[in-house]
């Protein structure tokens, strides 16, 4: 790892919470020692007339102390003490900040119903995807994929025990290997889907998990899979509808 250089000090006392001027005071003092305004702005890229200000800024955030004389004299705090009040700070802030945020979070944003529909992209955050809003099921499951990377242990252990808890599980696909290897978790119905979809070289997976919560994902050519899901929505129940009249939930028993 490379020393670093004075810029990149300053530009990390900026992602602090300091301003370049505050950060290059600060590192200026902890070169002299101690000094006066004249002293800091010979060492400091920043005007003598912009020290006074700075300098009191900093008194006000606890990393330097003043010496009442003629002329004024400046004195930085030590790194350690430096450190530990910069952490404090930023602790806080990070605190205050998520606390809001938290707060925000759970607080309903109005009355106005929104029709949720998100897109997640790339396989392993849609693999986690699958997993909750499996996991969230308490009546049904209907999973259906066509490449078995897109089975994932995690997700037949978790059918395993939805079945168990009684839950209706039904696999869809055309893929022997995973129809197989699903159909053998006790419970657990097997489907192949309708001969028109023989040609269907893009679809990834499908979840649907009780009336209301659906999941779809395409895979590019470069093998990269995209999903929409939604869940309480109209759209999810709509589309739920439509995918069960056209026969992708009770095609050929395999």
């Amino acid at each position: 790892m490379s020393t670093p250089t004075e810029s990149d000090a300053v530009d990390s006392f900026e992602r602090l919470g300091l301003t370049s001027y505050e950060a290059r005071v600060f590192i200026a003092l902890q070169q002299l020692g101690s000094g006066t305004a004249r002293d800091v702005a010979s060492v400091a890229d920043v005007p003598r007339s912009q020290v006074y200000s700075v300098a009191e800024s900093l008194e006000d955030r606890g990393l330097l102390e003043v010496q009442q004389s003629s002329p004024i004299r400046y004195r930085p705090v030590s790194v350690d003490e430096a450190q530990s009040t910069l952490r404090s700070r930023f602790e806080a802030q990070e605190k205050q900040a998520f606390e809001y945020v938290e707060q925000v979070r759970t607080e309903p944003a109005g009355e106005e119903e929104q029709e949720d529909i998100w897109t997640v992209r790339g396989r392993a955050r849609i693999d986690d995807r699958v997993i909750d809003l499996c996991s969230e099921a308490e009546e049904r499951i209907i999973f259906g994929a066509r490449l078995p990377p897109l089975v994932t242990d995690e997700l037949e252990r978790l059918l395993e025990t939805k079945s168990a808890e009684g839950l209706e599980i039904a696999v869809v696909s055309r893929t022997a290997e995973i129809r197989q290897r699903l159909g053998r978790i006790q419970g657990v119905t097997v489907f192949t889907p309708p001969d028109h979809r023989q040609d269907d070289e893009r679809s990834g997976r499908i979840v649907v998990a009780d009336d209301d919560t659906i999941l779809l994902s395409v895979v590019d050519d470069d093998g990269s899979e995209t999903a929409i899901w939604s869940a309480g929505s109209l759209f999810a129940s709509v589309l739920i509808e439509l995918i069960e009249a056209g026969g992708e939930a009770h095609g050929t028993r395999g």
